[in-house]
């Protein structure tokens, strides 16, 4: 099969030729204006990675699309140029083109009135017999799927959510020319059961891209873009009456700045910012600094069970696996074309190419995960906060928090205290234990609104502290406060293990430097049946200011040696545990 990729030493043309590379039936031409970029892309690709699929370069202008048809005579052209926003008055030359060639075609595009208005060429495509697929990338593909599994146990009534780069994925010139070109300008969406027109980059919100049992992504600013899901989605669901899709790309700064410049223009009628796509482009390409994670999340709201709902699915990439997401739709189809499973003749959308299950066979072989979660609320703390995850926990785990009523642990610990000055007069304030070995400790949970009292007791000294699920930027995090101090902690399952990673801390409200945020590793797990725990806590400049670890099981109740708790039989370990 040969294909043809304008624009294949770009960005997400490049990507597209990496997950290509293993296929032995493939030849992928190279496309773009400068032959010399392109014959240095392919030497490059061929010594870093050695594919399977031939990798050949080729000069090629998008005005001469038609001639390069007749003397490449492609099985399959594949549009990975753009920016679509910005095709001026003949925006369609490339799909006309396979179209009079007879020549199936695919796009990555991100604009939303480009992607819906292929479906004017349906007639003609399958008269030619010619599959017309545009908008191949995660909005709207992915999106789709995962709405499409959701509507299978709810109907669907507004949608939100958005895509989270990593900074250190790279964004290319194009795309940065795409996006500063719509801020402030008209964006076609559905709000209140009306198609109405917002602005771009001028509306913002906040998400938690938080796969349950893995560790969230920070509470990040999600910006208006114009994407082909505005359009497209709607009519997929009839019931739909409000969405809004946003990105979330950091620094946050450098996003506000590009916010106010799109207010700017909305509100005084000024003309596109695209002069300022170069400087945007230089400027976030080299401010590279904190996780190189990214994620995704989609958030539907209607009604289930004659009930309302909120379920929301997240998507966590960590390192250089999540740029490469936006390409795996085209991957995906290009490696069902190759088993003989080609889409249906016609132009349109590509809404419906795929389903989550042809991403999760994508997703498995590198380190992207995703999950579902049902934003209800109203239960114990940990199974709000771990969701799905909470049922993967060991039974004493399990037990110990899936009540909401006054009850009483207890067992024995073992206590290890710092040295120093500094650190013996934090655990005094706190109210820490002291040094010992295998001393009786019990804990007593108290409800309070919305919240827990834990009430520790160990070798006879008390300490304190009041847990909740977190709020706005601490969403999907467990908030525990020791007096005035507060600290937001992301709960993590790993294995038979239930970690606490801190991630976030105030003092008095007002958010504290990470730089001092007490860290040190805290988990809960099982041993002998009982309930585990091994907390330490060390301080940045001081160093380790406590460390307590021991066993727990129910308080023996009146008459009875000890509780019999069926939920305490472990039950068989699963494979990842294994």
């Amino acid at each position: 099969m040969k294909v043809l990729i304008l624009g294949g030493y770009g960005v997400f043309g490049g990507r597209l030729v990496r997950l290509l590379q293993d296929l032995t039936d493939l030849e992928l031409l190279v496309g773009g204006r400068s032959l010399a970029r392109a014959q240095a892309f392919c030497q490059g690709f061929c010594a870093e990675y050695r594919g399977a699929a031939r990798i050949v370069p080729l000069a090629l202008d998008r005005a001469d699309i038609a001639q390069a048809l007749r003397d490449e005579r492609p099985d399959l052209v594949v549009d990975a140029s753009g920016p679509f926003q910005d095709y001026g008055a003949e925006p369609y030359r490339v799909i006309e083109a396979c179209l009079a060639a007879g020549v199936d075609y695919l796009d990555f595009a991100d604009g939303a009135d480009f992607v819906f208005g292929v479906a004017r060429f349906d007639e003609r495509a399958k008269a030619a017999g010619v599959v017309v697929l545009s908008g191949v990338s995660s909005f709207p593909v992915l999106t789709a799927a995962v709405l499409r599994k959701l509507a299978a146990t709810m109907e669907i009534h507004a949608v939100e959510g958005g895509i989270a780069p990593s900074p250190y994925a790279g964004i290319g010139l194009n795309v940065m020319r795409a996006v500063v070109g719509y801020a402030g300008g008209p964006v076609t969406l559905r709000r209140g059961g009306r198609t109405v027109e917002a602005f771009g980059l001028t509306e913002s919100r906040r998400f938690t891209v938080a796969v349950p049992g893995r560790l969230p992504l920070a509470s990040l600013h999600f910006s208006l873009v114009d994407v082909p899901d505005l359009r497209v989605l709607p009519p997929e669901h009839p019931a739909m009456t409000d969405i809004w899709m946003g990105a979330g790309p950091v620094p946050e700064g450098l996003h506000r700045v590009l916010n106010l410049l799109a207010k700017a223009r909305a509100r005084f009628g000024l003309p596109a910012l695209t002069p300022f796509s170069t400087l945007f482009y230089a400027v976030l390409n080299r401010m590279r600094f904190g996780e190189h994670r990214g994620g995704m999340i989609v958030s539907a709201r209607g009604r289930a069970d004659g009930r309302d709902v909120v379920r929301s699915w997240h998507l966590l990439a960590e390192g250089d696996d999540g740029p490469l997401i936006p390409s795996m739709a085209i991957e995906a189809l290009i490696r069902k074309w190759l088993r003989g499973e080609r889409p249906a003749p016609g132009a349109r959308s590509a809404v419906r190419a795929l389903e989550l299950e042809d991403y999760e066979a994508l997703f498995a072989r590198r380190a992207i995960v995703f999950g579902f979660r049902d934003d209800a609320g109203g239960g114990p703390i940990y199974r709000d906060i771990l969701g799905p995850a909470f049922d993967a926990l060991p039974a004493p785990v399990r037990a110990l928090h899936d009540e909401t009523g006054p009850r009483r642990w207890s067992g024995t610990a073992s206590v290890r205290r710092g040295r120093g000055l500094v650190a013996r007069l934090l655990c005094a304030m706190v109210g820490f234990p002291d040094a010992a070995e295998s001393v009786p400790v019990t804990v007593a949970f108290t409800p309070e609104p919305g919240a827990e009292r834990w009430t520790r007791t160990i070798g006879g000294k008390n300490f304190a502290s009041v847990q909740s699920v977190g709020t706005g930027r601490d969403r999907h995090l467990l908030v525990e406060r020791f007096g005035p101090a507060a600290f937001s902690l992301a709960l993590v399952r790993d294995g038979a293990r239930l970690l606490f990673v801190p991630r976030r801390w105030s003092f008095l409200g007002v958010p504290m430097p990470r730089v001092l945020l007490p860290g040190g590793e805290s988990f809960e797990t099982q041993a002998g049946g009982r309930f585990a725990f091994d907390v330490t806590v060390r301080v940045p400049l001081v160093g380790l200011l406590v460390a307590y670890r021991g066993t727990l099981e129910p308080a023996a109740r009146p008459g009875m040696d000890r509780p019999s708790d069926p939920g305490l039989r472990e039950p068989a370990p699963s494979a990842q545990d294994r």
